[in-house]
């Protein structure tokens, strides 16, 4: 489920945000930070990057929060913001060149794996397994899975066609269900044993 899901903010604080008021600048910022800050990481799989982009993303809501009409909630013109700015990272020329370089002597930015308490195991796992797809394919699990996208919608914003998401989306799947197959049965098995008992 989206960081993004159930974040509303009063009215009269973005009305203020946009006289300028720095308190409902904060109030904002916290409000929506860590979702943009999870959605950066996740698509882009480096928690430096992601803080880059938390960054660049504030300032151009904070900049541009005296334009903003409200024709749809503040959550949903933030969240289009942050995933605008991960994939105009994605699309930067040095970035391409970096990611490039990574595959052959390896990514230095992994993610920050924060294990369930249930099946560490299996969340490591999973951490694991989107962290070995391309920048791209990561993108667009993360933006229809998760935050909720429509292929049409991510095909726009990546100026592809919607065939070209679902391939993308279809061939993530098979790849993370290949990767998890095993650590799933691996925590399955004591469940099925104390079942058993």
């Amino acid at each position: 489920m989206s960081g993004f899901a159930n974040r509303t903010i009063d009215p009269a604080f973005v009305r203020a945000a946009q006289r300028g008021d720095m308190k409902a600048h904060e109030i904002i910022y916290r409000q929506f930070a860590d979702p943009v800050y999870t959605l950066a990481l996740r698509m882009t799989g480096s928690p430096t990057v992601a803080d880059d982009i938390l960054q660049e993303s504030f300032v151009e809501v904070l900049r541009g929060i005296a334009k903003f009409r409200g024709e749809a909630s503040l959550a949903t013109w933030i969240r289009r913001i942050a995933v605008s700015r991960c994939l105009m990272h994605m699309r930067a020329a040095w970035n391409r060149r970096r990611l490039l370089f990574s595959e052959i002597v390896g990514d230095d930015g992994t993610f920050e794996i924060r294990a369930d308490e249930e099946t560490p195991e299996l969340a490591i796992d999973l951490e694991a397994a989107l962290d070995s797809l391309s920048p791209v394919a990561r993108a667009v699990v993360w933006l229809h899975d998760v935050e909720g996208y429509t292929h049409k919608e991510i095909a726009e914003m990546m100026n592809r066609t919607s065939s070209f998401s679902k391939s993308q989306l279809a061939r993530a799947h098979k790849r993370l269900r290949e990767r998890l197959a095993p650590a799933a049965e691996a925590s399955a098995t004591p469940v099925r044993q104390a079942m058993i008992a």
